[in-house]
């Protein structure tokens, strides 16, 4: 069959049930309007990010289109007076924050297109309506006996997958749906095997699963053909929705919530059940079910959508059962899927969170322990049951299936070992997932917990605490020091002791005893970096800080300019109490050592600065020598007295060697 041969191939690598978020980071004001430009990002990875700018108009538009859901959204109103004020603005800001919130937290309503687009415009600027009418119509070119009525709009949930209308031109009055999907991201079929498996699904005869008229696939995409039922699939019948209507319209606000009754929750649930075991005793893997993909025929549940799994297409509740690493099997992820299937058939809507800590009254606690076997905590925790643990359960034991058509599904050795690859390979990717979303969540639940208020008042307690005891041993320490060094040189007189809270006033007779300590360069950290680290934390020892510091400060070219403008010969007693109190006031928990020396460096920069005098500048000629300044002194101080008479012609005679000159 020549279906689509000239079309590119290849399969679609974006999972579109990856969560996106969105956050306004600013806003930017322009002549007539304001722009706010928002920081999207797909799923855990900050990497995969991006900017887009949206008006508030853009926002309206979207609001607009989402009304069909029947949901009241909280978009911020309009206003036509005042409204580029800074401070409408900002409020502005925070209702649209608040819209994005709502939107990309609603299961349904971040997985529609509308709000794909609006977030994402780069890779949903595809009308894939039209992509899919032109495949459809290549495919009519070599099966003239098929007619579309009228394309079904948006009627499912995912974006890639479209659906039509369709009428045999010999039967006009009988109705076919035809669906058409691009690859997804999880297909690992080679080209061969994925066809051939396709094309074995209308052979496929089993009571519980909805049967395919027409089944045909290339290398980039699948279309199969099925009849159309007028009473639609299990959630229409709990929604009390029509088949043909946008999937928003039907699902996002029901008009009534009620569930099914007892007898109708364990037979359709048997049913779904038995066909689970069929596939996974064939080696068939699903991971797709969901109320939408459970056909009605009577008082029979019929599963639809096998293909997917063959296809690669994410599962409608990946993004739940991704964030449990026990839910790690294509087994385990059907048997979370009916969890979720059995709650909406109870109380007639779905779950507001998974895990489910409490469940609302149900007709029957059977019904209840069933749920908690695959929707608790505990159940996510430590794993799914089996689907065959299940049917033993009290609910389902005791139906009674009378059904007369034998199952036969005939899978070829060579397609089962290439399911099982397949099969791995999904798995596989899953895991990973799984556990790039665990190290994520372990990584933000540390941070919050550190950065917590809590905590850091408790590290300053420990700290402080640390600080004193560090404190009184180095005193202790320094008198046993002092004390051996006046004894070994006989003195009588004691020495004064030094500590950070009592330091002792510098002589200002010369440099000072600090400043002939180190020869250490101020390129780097010093070469004594983990003694320091010990000094900076327990506050102790300022002096020799101190002293490696000013040396760093007169080799380092940069501060040299600085340096030598003052005169170090001056050091007053205030420079070290201005480097005590700055020093006091450091946050020492948590710091990087080397920002904590620069940060020490430029707090005993600025209390040299402030503290020690520049060298007086005297204006005096380069070629007069000393013996003739002193000369030129006395005579402006004897022509001031007006006694320049009295001083002897020898005194007044300038040096041989300053005349020369």
């Amino acid at each position: 069959m020549a279906f689509m041969e000239k079309l590119p191939a290849g399969k679609v690598l974006l999972d579109d049930t990856v969560p996106l978020t969105a956050a306004i980071e600013a806003s930017q004001s322009l002549q007539s309007h304001t722009e706010y430009i928002i920081r999207v990002q797909r799923g855990i990875s900050i990497e995969n990010s991006w900017q887009i700018v949206r008006r508030y108009s853009d926002f309206d538009l979207l609001n607009n289109s989402l009304q069909i859901a029947g949901l009241s959204l909280p978009l911020p109103p309009k206003k036509l007076i005042g409204n580029m004020d800074r401070e409408f603005i900002a409020e502005r800001q925070k209702g649209l924050q608040n819209y994005l919130n709502v939107i990309t937290t609603n299961h349904i309503l971040s997985n529609c297109e509308l709000v794909k687009k609006f977030l994402d415009p780069n890779n949903y600027s595809a009308n894939y309506t039209e992509i899919a009418l032109q495949h459809v119509s290549m495919f009519f070119r070599s099966e003239p006996k098929w007619e579309v009525v009228e394309p079904l709009k948006d009627i499912g949930w995912r974006i890639r997958k479209k659906y039509f209308l369709m009428k045999i031109k010999n039967q006009p009055k009988e109705r076919l749906v035809l669906s058409w999907a691009d690859l997804g991201p999880d297909k690992y079929l080679s080209d061969k095997d994925f066809q051939c498996l396709i094309k074995l699904l209308p052979s496929c005869l089993h009571p519980y699963i909805y049967r395919v008229t027409f089944a045909t696939a290339n290398e980039s995409s699948a279309l199969l053909i099925r009849m159309f039922n007028e009473k639609g699939t299990l959630k229409d019948l709990i929604y009390k929705a029509k088949p043909k209507d946008p999937f928003l319209k039907k699902y996002c606000n029901p008009k009534k919530v009620q569930g099914l009754e007892l007898q109708q929750i364990k037979t359709y649930g048997r049913q779904v059940l038995e066909v689970l075991k069929f596939l996974h005793d064939k080696g068939f893997p699903y991971g797709h079910l969901h109320a939408s993909n459970v056909m009605l025929d009577g008082d029979t549940c019929r599963l639809l959508d096998l293909e997917n799994s063959l296809l690669g297409l994410p599962s409608f509740y990946r993004s739940y059962f991704s964030q449990f690493r026990k839910i790690n099997t294509l087994e385990s992820v059907d048997v979370h899927c009916f969890g979720h299937l059995l709650y909406e058939m109870t109380y007639g809507r779905p779950p507001d969170s998974v895990p489910v800590d409490s469940f609302p009254p149900a007709p029957s606690m059977a019904v209840v322990a069933v749920l908690e076997s695959t929707l608790s905590c505990e159940a996510c925790k430590n794993g799914m049951p089996t689907v065959s643990r299940l049917l033993q359960m009290p609910l389902f034991s005791d139906v009674l299936l009378t059904t007369s058509e034998k199952p036969q599904f005939k899978i070829p050795t060579k397609l089962k070992e290439a399911l099982r690859i397949a099969k791995e390979c999904i798995e596989k990717r899953l895991i990973e997932e799984q556990k790039q979303i665990h190290q994520h969540r372990r990584l933000t639940r540390a941070q919050s917990h550190h950065g917590s208020e809590e905590e850091r008042k408790r590290r300053k307690i420990l700290a402080r605490k640390k600080s004193k005891r560090s404190a009184v041993e180095n005193n202790e320490e320094h008198s046993a020091k002092y004390s051996n060094s006046n004894n070994s040189a006989g003195s009588g007189a004691s020495s004064p002791l030094t500590s950070p809270s009592s330091p002792t006033p510098p002589s200002t007779a010369g440099p000072h005893r600090w400043y002939r300590h180190a020869t250490v360069p101020m390129g780097s950290a010093p070469p004594m970096l983990g003694k320091m680290e010990k000094l900076y934390t327990q506050k102790q020892d300022w002096e020799l800080i101190v002293a490696h510091i000013v040396n760093s400060l007169l080799r380092n070219s940069d501060k040299l300019k600085k340096v030598e403008k003052l005169d170090l010969n001056q050091v007053l007693y205030n420079f070290t109490v201005e480097v005590r109190n700055r020093c006091k006031g450091l946050d020492l928990i948590d710091r990087v050592p080397e920002k904590l020396w620069t940060e020490v460096r430029d707090i005993i920069q600025a209390a040299m600065i402030k503290t020690i005098p520049n060298k007086k500048k005297c204006k005096k000629a380069k070629w007069l020598s000393e013996e003739a300044l002193q000369i030129a002194e006395k005579r402006r101080k004897a022509k001031g007295k007006g006694e320049k008479g009295k001083i002897h012609p020898s005194e007044c005679r300038l040096p041989k060697s300053s005349r020369k000159r």
